[in-house]
This record gives structure tokens, sequence and C-alpha cells, in this order.
């Protein structure tokens, strides 16, 4: 859907990569989240060092990964180490600044579903699964979620727990131990979310320009909460949308989905 010049997804993306500070270590997941933290590296965090799973550490991509396994993540990379070190070293070392992922679901305290829908033993729909995202959830000092928002992705009750987000709210990631900060933020194409300071549930603080509150209440399945003071989302700038169209473009070209000009 477009709004002004540009689609709800574009400003989904440019919101979420200005979360991004520069020269921040970030773990990647393929899809949204790497759209928006290439968009980070091509603008404002020129020194943002990109890792994804399979062992690129600072990866320069000049087209979007197909998966975490695509060769174009290792040509330009400052070095590509092995999984095992990617994890045990960068990730349980508290080495990771923010983790960056995407789900096919969601609840109100932000743990994540991406392996199931309905019944685990027979399934509606099958997902890629956990990968690297129940670690990456747990050790990386901050997480943020891009996913556009439904009612279908933003459920009262998961059907299964992939990743741990704030778990049943509070201090529930304290007492059992986990390491990092969790979610500190939620980007849709509708919205901003944050969690409540005190009881970690998703709580919108920004919404995207033209997006009313009761747009965002039917494309969530419970009773979402506002911020005393909602802000709004600045407006994309032209060089923002400009890169990220262009890095689209060029990645679209590159998987054949687009014919080279």
């Amino acid at each position: 859907m477009s709004i002004g010049n540009y689609t709800t997804t574009e400003i989904m993306t440019i919101a979420a990569s200005r979360l991004l500070k520069n020269g921040a270590v970030c773990f990647v997941g393929i899809g949204l989240p790497s759209a928006a933290a290439n968009l980070a590296r091509l603008t404002h965090a020129p020194d943002i060092v990109l890792i994804y799973e399979s062992g690129p550490i600072g990866a320069k991509p000049d087209v979007l990964p197909l998966s975490i396994g695509d060769g174009n993540l290792a040509e330009r990379a400052d070095t590509v180490v092995s999984t095992p070190e990617i994890f045990r070293y960068w990730l349980q070392g508290g080495r990771v600044d923010v983790g960056f992922l995407g789900a096919a679901q969601i609840d109100r305290f932000a743990n994540i579903n991406t392996t199931v829908i309905g019944d685990y033993k027979k399934p509606t729909t099958r997902l890629p699964g956990a990968g690297g995202a129940p670690e990456i959830a747990s050790c990386a000092k901050e997480v943020v979620l891009v996913l556009k928002q439904s009612a279908r992705a933003f459920v009262k009750k998961l059907d299964f727990l992939t990743s741990v987000g704030h778990l049943d709210g509070g201090d529930a990631r304290k007492k059992l131990g986990l390491p990092g900060k969790g979610p500190v933020a939620v980007v849709t194409d509708l919205c901003l979310m944050e969690p409540d300071s005190v009881t970690r549930e998703l709580t919108v603080t920004q919404l995207h320009p033209g997006v009313s509150r009761e747009q965002v209440q039917k494309a969530t399945g419970w009773e979402i909460r506002f911020a005393s003071s909602v802000q709004q989302t600045a407006v994309p700038a032209e060089d923002e949308l400009s890169v990220l169209r262009d890095l689209l473009h060029r990645t679209a070209i590159a998987h054949g989905q687009a014919p080279a000009a």
C-alpha cells in the first residue's frame, strides 16, 4: 500500500534501519531485517558490523542475500569464520549489540514463533524454523523485531514459542538468567512498539504517518496499549528512499526477478 510517495513496507524498513547505530555489531536475520540493516549501512551507519549466521563478519553485500548461505555475503565481508565461532565467541560471548529478527507470529510480550502455524504434530503451515533465532533472542544485548502487522501475526497466544522475548512479562527474563535485554522495539508497517518499562508488555510509542489507533487495534489480536504520548514516525527522507529502492532494484536484477536496464 502506498502513502504519499512511499509504501508502508518502505516506511517500516526505513523506521527499523534508523534504530541501528553506527559502529554497532548487528546479528542479522534474512528478509526484512537484512533489508533494514543494509539500508542503515548504506546511509547513516557506514561502520556498522553486520554478522550473519553462516559466518560472515562485517558483511557488505551489494545485493540482499537469498539466504544465510548466500555466497554474496562472504565476498566483501571483513572475514568469514565458522558458525560455532559466530555463536560461541560473538553471540554467547556478549559481543553482539543488536539482534535483528523477523517472525511469523508475535505475542504481547514479544515472544516469537517461526516454527509452525497450528498444532505442532499436524500443522496447517510449517515455517522455516528456529535457526539461530532462539540464541540471538537470548544472548544479544538488545533485539529489534520487524514484521508486517495483522491479527494473524499479532496473536494472544503463539501456536509455538520459538524464541523468547519477555516471556510472561515483568522480570521473567532475569529470573531465567538470560543475558540479553530482549526485544527493545517492534517495527511494523503501521507503528513502532516498545515494551513497558515495568510490565514489558508491548506499547505503541509511534504511529506511522496516516495510521490511526483504530487501524493498529484492528491488526492486533489483543487489546493493544498506547503510550501516554504517541509520536508520529518521521516521513522517509529522499535519500533513504532512493538508497532503499536502488538496493531492492539491484537485488531483483541479481536474483532474476527484474530485467537488467
